[in-house]
This record gives structure tokens, sequence and C-alpha cells, in this order.
């Protein structure tokens, strides 16, 4: 699958897991159902999975953790909030420049409807 592929199923699984859940619960709580519902689908997932950074040719292990990581090509970031600012895309961003990935979904679960939760972000696709 490529990662736009990857990324339509994901949009599904998030819509149910909003659906069922509603929002207003923990970032960890959706999370975890996410993982799940997409594991369900055959995808594999990884959760927290730490990205280091290399600084001038220093492998540093405190970079980031991604949220998770789906068939290692495409990084959600969740969020559960009332609002997304602009600083939660370029935080992405960044996170896929330096994972080396492509997509990334921001998706936050404390939008009333999850199609207004969810942002799409590239790097070099």
């Amino acid at each position: 699958m490529n990662e736009n592929e990857i990324a339509k199923v994901i949009v599904d699984a998030a819509f149910k897991v909003h659906v069922r859940l509603g929002p207003g619960l923990l970032e960890s709580v959706y999370e975890a159902v996410l993982a799940y519902e997409l594991g369900k689908r055959g995808l594999t997932v990884t959760r927290q999975q730490p990205i280091p950074i290399v600084y001038e040719g220093v492998h540093l292990e405190l970079g980031f953790r991604a949220d998770l990581i789906v068939e290692d090509k495409v990084i959600i970031e969740l969020k559960s909030v009332e609002a997304v600012h602009p600083v939660h895309k370029k935080q992405l961003l960044t996170y896929l420049t330096i994972a080396n990935k492509r997509l990334g979904l921001l998706i936050n679960f404390g939008a009333c409807l999850i199609k207004d939760g969810i942002s799409r972000v590239v790097n070099k696709l």
C-alpha cells in the first residue's frame, strides 16, 4: 500500500472511533483505540516510537516520540483539543522531515465533527 491508500484507511478508522467514543477523552485513549482499529484492518501500527535526531553527525536519542506510525510510512499525530493551531501542523512537518517520511495526519479527536479535525501534512510527497 502507498501512503495515500494507508491514509484512506486511517481516516475511515478515525471516523469510526470518533462516532463510537465522541470527543473529549484523553489523547492516550484515542491512541490505543485507533491503533487497535487499524490493527483489525490488517495494518502494522507502532505506538510511541522514538525517533532520534541526527545533529552534526551525532545521533541523539532524545528526538521525539511519534504517537502512531502506520506501515512504517505514515505518521499520525493525535490531539484531543478544542482547536488545532498552526504550530501543531509545523510540529508534524518537522517530525516527518526528521523521520524521513512523506505523509502525516494530524487528527484532533476534540473536534465536534471528525472531518473538521483531520489535516494532511506532506513532506515532499
